[in-house]
């Protein structure tokens, strides 16, 4: 799990304004990645520490101004991945969440007015802010979807609400990636994810969503009693799933397959552009596809409410 931090420092006194949760997992970059504020899966004693390793860097940088850190989560373990004595880019999402003027403080603290001058305070105010990313895709036919270090966005959105579900929800239809509430989803994982899997399965049919997937998948979904229909990959021929999505009968993809072979290849990346032309929802990792059974779930349960942001 990935973690972003942002905070402004006068070189005694250090204001952590926001600890974001990565919806992707580590690896992806931090533009491209969806995220939380406030976290949604962190431990309370290691959002404690987080933030007092944060404070200690600042002090310890000299740093007067913003300063944003990037840490690694991994078995309740807490690394630092880089530290940049700046603004970054979440700045004015975090400002938007916590309604502080978080780039206006910090050019007065730059200049050199103390910081307990604006007796800032991390209020609670019980409402999730998801960032998600925008991407130009559907301008660049010849580009791969699929996410990784180098940074693909070029802008992003956010949702807010006091329920997760909702707020992620919000973010996706912001994005122009609407979540559906039924349909077929289809399913292809790599084989470390197939236990996984099955409960992620499970909590499909619960939604009332019909399910198919490749081979491998359908197998191990069906050995625990549940419904999937076998779809061929596009290396099998047609009718594969390439077929399926033009004939817009697939509403959600969960994919976490592929690899170096030259078929594989062929079948992600041809996946990922047909998911794209026809404005499927598309998940490439497990965090992403929870986060999107809980966005699905608060749409089928909750009604969206909208608000000005000055109002929250």
């Amino acid at each position: 799990m990935e973690v972003d931090v942002d905070a402004i420092s006068d070189g005694k006194e250090v204001f952590v304004a926001g600890i974001m949760q990565h919806i992707e997992e580590a690896g992806i970059h931090s533009g491209d990645s969806a995220c939380c504020l406030p976290p949604v899966a962190i431990k309370k004693e290691l959002i404690t520490e987080i933030k007092n390793q944060t404070k200690k860097l600042a002090l310890a940088l000299k740093v007067k101004g913003f300063m944003n850190v990037q840490y690694a989560i991994k078995n309740d373990e807490i690394y630092i991945i880089e530290v940049n004595p700046r603004a970054s880019r979440t700045v004015p999402f975090v400002s938007k969440a916590k309604g502080i003027p978080l780039a206006k403080i910090a050019s007065r603290v730059m200049t050199g007015e103390k910081l307990s001058k604006f007796n800032l305070v991390n209020k609670n105010k019980n409402i999730f802010a998801v960032k998600e990313a925008v991407f130009p895709f559907n301008k660049f036919p010849n580009v791969d979807v699929l996410l990784g270090p180098e940074m693909k966005s070029t802008g992003e959105v956010m949702g807010m609400d006091k329920d997760f579900g909702l707020a992620y929800a919000k973010s996706q239809i912001s994005s122009g990636n609407s979540l559906p509430t039924k349909g077929l989803a289809f399913i292809s994982l790599k084989d470390k994810h197939k236990n996984e899997g099955i409960d992620l399965a499970k909590k499909l049919v619960e939604l009332n969503f019909t399910l198919c997937g490749t081979e491998g998948t359908a197998n191990a979904i069906q050995k625990n009693g549940i419904k999937c229909k076998k779809i061929n990959k596009v290396s099998g021929g047609s009718p594969h799933i390439v077929d399926v999505l033009n004939a817009k009968k697939i509403a959600l993809v969960i994919n976490t397959g592929g690899g170096k072979r030259a078929y594989r290849i062929l079948d992600s990346t041809s996946l990922r552009r047909a998911t794209l032309i026809n404005k499927v929802p598309y998940c490439t990792n497990m965090s992403t596809a929870y986060a999107c059974l809980e966005g699905i779930k608060s749409l089928k349960s909750k009604k969206i409410n909208v608000k000005a942001i000055q109002e929250l």
